[in-house]
Order: structure tokens, then C-alpha cells, then sequence
């Protein structure tokens, strides 16, 4: 049995009750409980988000619309080589290669393809991201801050222009039979899509109808993934 003291996940807190709502943070938990890994919640508050990633060495992976740095989560931190991984993309490779002997998050080749995969996807939801924001679980002692920042960094968009937008999603899960994106199996990818889901089921009633939309792939695909979102 592995002894290793267990990895580390720096998660943002919601309000009472805890609990996982962003989807980056969603991306990297869907990838922890893939992998079996073993490992505990360090949840922050968002206020402490900053001086949390500069004590431990972690740069800033996101911009603000002016160039200034972003200070968001996941973090892992293995505290058996202190080796600290701030970006989502960026633990799901280190996972692979921390657990081999788990079901692969990138079968053979397909890095580059699900980086550019991950980035369009980001794109759909951020672009679309304020519709939702109105009903994020936050701390009420310090909303305030987030929203002003939320503000700062996203445009607004309709909801019809959102199903537009998820339209192309639908069309590239469309191109193999199943639920998953590869078809048989899944991979990272359909993690990715599952942290932007996670977000929608806790911050609006929308969720309902969304996870109907294009025949209902988004609604299968988070019943699918349901077995790794435990949040622990």
C-alpha cells in the first residue's frame, strides 16, 4: 500500500456549505478521483487566493483584461517532492505521469489536440460565463470583491447565443457514438467540459434546460461523469 502522505488540492470555498463550484478547480477534482489519486481539500477563500499561490511559489496562469495577473485556483502540491502544479491542464499531465497504472487522462498523442480542445472549450463558457454568475455560492463576507472582479474581466452574452455557441460542441460529440468524446472511453477532454457543467448545476436553474439542449449530450455527459465528481 502507497504511504505517501497524500497530494495536496488548494479548492476555492464556497459558502456554507463548502462545496466545489468553479470550473477549473471541477476540472482538476474530475481528474483527481479519475486517477484514484489519493489526496485532501485545502479549501480558500478567494480573498486569500493571492498570498496563497505566492507562498507557495505558484505564478499566476490568467490575465486580467489590462495585463495585471490573475490569481485564481487549482493548486496541488505533492508534499512528497514539494513539487506545486498551478494550472488545471498542467495537473491533469502531471497526474498521468504521477499514476501510470491509472486509465490514462491522455491516451498516446493526444496532448496537443485536447490543449487546443481545452482552450475552445474555455472560450464557449467564458464568453458566456456573467449568465451565470448571478447564482455562484459565494462567501457573503466577501462577494463584493469577486463580483467587482468578475465584472472586470467577462462580457455579457444571451442565453441564445450561448446554445449558438454550444451548438459546435454538440457537433464534434456527435462524431463518435456514446457519450464520451473518443467514444469508448473517456479522456481529459470530456473533464474539461464536465468542470464548465459543474459550474452551471450550482450557480443557476438554467442548468435544466441547458442540459437538454442539442439532443441532450451535456445532460448524458454529467450523468456520465457523475462517478467522478465525489468531493472530498
Amino acid at each position: 500500500m502507497d504511504q505517501s502522505p497524500p497530494l495536496v488540492f488548494y479548492d476555492i470555498a464556497s459558502g456554507p456549505p463548502v462545496r466545489t463550484y468553479a470550473p477549473n478547480p471541477w476540472k482538476t477534482r474530475l481528474a483527481l478521483n479519475f486517477k484514484t489519486a489519493n489526496y485532501q481539500t485545502r479549501w480558500v477563500e478567494l480573498p486569500e487566493i493571492t498570498s496563497i499561490r505566492q507562498e507557495l511559489g505558484a505564478a499566476p496562469v490568467r490575465t486580467l483584461p489590462d495585463g495585471s495577473p490573475f490569481y485564481t485556483l487549482p493548486i496541488i502540491k505533492n508534499p512528497s517532492t514539494g513539487e506545486v502544479i498551478g494550472d488545471s491542464f498542467e495537473i491533469a499531465l502531471y497526474l498521468d505521469k504521477l499514476l501510470p497504472s491509472a486509465p490514462p487522462l491522455f491516451p498516446p498523442s493526444t496532448v496537443g489536440l485536447q490543449k487546443a480542445f481545452n482552450t475552445q472549450v474555455d472560450a464557449i463558457f467564458t464568453n458566456h460565463v456573467l449568465l451565470s454568475t448571478h447564482g455562484m455560492p459565494l462567501n457573503p463576507a466577501n462577494a463584493h470583491i469577486t463580483q467587482k472582479t468578475w465584472m472586470d474581466r467577462f462580457g455579457a452574452k444571451s442565453w441564445d447565443d450561448f446554445a449558438a455557441a454550444l451548438g459546435e460542441l454538440a457537433t464534434v460529440y456527435g462524431l463518435t457514438e456514446g457519450v464520451w468524446l473518443e467514444g469508448e472511453r473517456p479522456c481529459y477532454a470530456d473533464l474539461i467540459v464536465g468542470g464548465w457543467l459543474g459550474m452551471l448545476k450550482e450557480t443557476t436553474p438554467e442548468w435544466r434546460d441547458v442540459r437538454t439542449w442539442h439532443g441532450g449530450f451535456l445532460g448524458r455527459l454529467d450523468e456520465a461523469l457523475g462517478r467522478y465528481a465525489v468531493v472530498r
